[in-house]
């Protein structure tokens, strides 16, 4: 049989590979396996892994259950970095639940722990999901606000980035807008 690491390795490669029928059944062999062992993080991990492919496949509702226990978990062992983790990924299926005030605040506190970390790439790339989600929604100002402060401290932009951060740091010196 295999060990629940190698279980965990071969739902990352169906993950991968857009197979989100087989990850999902594979992640709950692993969480099987990791709950066998008693390795209550990895439980809470693949159950995270268990929400993405839930998410995937358009279930969001059963990807943000899975998510909410893994995240007590996290919580319950005051394991910040999988904390912000989860909370970014919360952000994500709250805005496919179209909870944009929720998904909003789950960015906002996964930013905050990734700083208070010292992860200012993850810091970057949560505040750059929270950019993206208040464009998408029309906030076009808050937007390129919230996209100025993601991407002042990313090293090696992307093109797309670099135009961002331009064009995000024209209008906020036009508009006079700061990010709260």
């Amino acid at each position: 049989m295999a060990t629940a690491d190698t279980l965990k390795e071969q739902g990352v490669k169906h993950y991968e590979q857009y197979d989100y029928e087989a990850a999902a059944r594979i992640f709950q062999d692993a969480r099987d396996a990791y709950a066998e062992a008693g390795q209550l993080d990895m439980v809470a991990e693949m159950l995270v892994n268990i929400g993405l492919t839930h998410k995937a496949l358009g279930e969001s509702q059963q990807a943000l259950d899975l998510m909410q226990e893994a995240l007590r978990t996290f919580q319950d062992q005051d394991d910040q970095m999988r904390v912000a983790q989860v909370l970014g990924n919360l952000g994500a299926v709250y805005v496919s639940l179209n909870d944009k005030e929720q998904a909003e605040l789950s960015y906002r506190q996964a930013a905050q722990i990734f700083s208070d970390l010292g992860e200012e790439e993850l810091y970057s790339d949560t505040m750059v999901a929270l950019g993206a989600m208040q464009v998408r929604d029309g906030q076009l100002f808050r937007g390129a606000a919230t996209y100025q402060v993601a991407l002042e401290g990313k090293e090696n932009l992307t093109g797309t980035q670099k135009m961002l951060k331009r064009l995000s740091g024209f209008m906020n010196r036009i508009t006079g807008t700061q990010l709260n």
